[in-house]
């Protein structure tokens, strides 16, 4: 049962000003289709197994345990597999982790483990191009800017001052916070397709804040895929996709969910959807956050950070990194 004391804030997203991200917004559930909300694949992964026997054909899941983390590899082998899940065929690694909220302790060497993951999706070599989405004046979607803006650009870091200050040997990395189509009159994916254009990058990793199913996710999962991502869409506000087919190279998704639809809560807690319909009325999207979302974001969004830079520059501290890019 959802603790009051845990869950103070509602939010009703302007479909204007929301930015989070994601595929799958129904799941299976003994062969009936129920609006469950996640942008995690480990989570539609349950949904689409849940009442069936035989494992899902096309979907192929390994997972590991390291000290406090489990790292969890869901690959999307085939479109039957796609269909399953909601999900483009890629591979979707997701970490569960303590509450970022509780403390930060071992975090550096957790962020190196998932730079390594991280940098398995990359291209070996040429510049990256990091996207913080998401609208940084509401704070449960802020979780982009705040991340990029940790992230060191190292780009201008080139030729003969690179080798005479000894940093010939950084990977060039831009950053970038679009902002939102209700702030800037611009699609985000408008803006990041014109970047591209002109820096010509050889991947792009966007940053962006989830959506989950379980409420015990939120602060403590991370989720990296090879698929892209798509703003708005976790609220339903579908925009262009960011992905290899729309920017013309790897597009790398990374994020952590913030917040849990208030319908998916109560179908979660009552499997009814006359008590999902009872939490929002007029059909708005309202959205649920931790009490401590400012915390929540503060760290996760260093997490984040610290992550991109052991993958860009692993000879470099994360955190020598993080202090650099401010």
């Amino acid at each position: 049962m959802v603790k009051a004391q845990i869950w103070g804030i509602l939010f009703l997203y302007s479909f204007m000003t929301a930015g989070y991200t994601g595929i799958i917004k129904t799941g299976e559930r003994g062969g009936n289709r129920m609006p469950m909300r996640t942008d995690l694949a480990i989570e539609a992964a349950v949904l689409a197994q849940d009442g069936r026997a035989e494992a899902l054909s096309g979907v192929r899941q390994e997972s590991e345990q390291e000290g406090e983390m489990t790292l969890t590899r869901i690959i999307i082998e085939n479109e039957e597999g796609a269909e399953a899940l909601g999900r483009p065929l890629g591979t979707y690694i997701t970490a569960e982790l303590p509450p970022l909220t509780d403390d930060e302790e071992g975090m550096e060497e957790k962020a190196k483990r998932l730079g390594e993951e991280l940098r398995a999706l990359l291209p070996p070599e040429g510049a990256v191009l990091v996207i913080g989405l998401g609208n940084e004046a509401i704070t449960p979607d802020a979780l982009g800017p705040h991340a990029v803006h940790m992230v060191m650009a190292t780009r201008p870091i080139e030729g003969e001052f690179a080798r005479s200050i000894g940093l010939d040997d950084l990977r060039p990395a831009a950053v970038l916070a679009p902002g939102v189509l209700g702030r800037t009159g611009m699609e985000s994916g408008e803006i990041v397709r014109g970047v591209c254009g002109v820096i010509r990058p050889a991947a792009v990793i966007v940053v962006d804040a989830l959506a989950a199913r379980s409420v015990a996710r939120l602060g403590s999962t991370l989720q990296l895929c090879d698929t892209g991502i798509a703003p708005g869409s976790g609220v339903g506000n579908n925009r262009m996709l960011l992905n290899a087919e729309t920017l013309g190279v790897p597009v790398i998704g990374m994020g952590v969910p913030t917040v849990v639809d208030a319908r998916t809560i109560a179908l979660e807690l009552t499997g009814r959807e006359e008590s999902a319909d009872s939490v929002t009325p007029r059909g708005e999207a309202m959205m649920v956050t931790p009490r401590e979302i400012d915390l929540l974001i503060g760290r996760a969004s260093r997490l984040v950070a610290m992550v991109i830079n052991a993958a860009l520059q692993p000879e470099y501290s994360p955190l020598s990194l993080i202090a650099a890019a401010k």
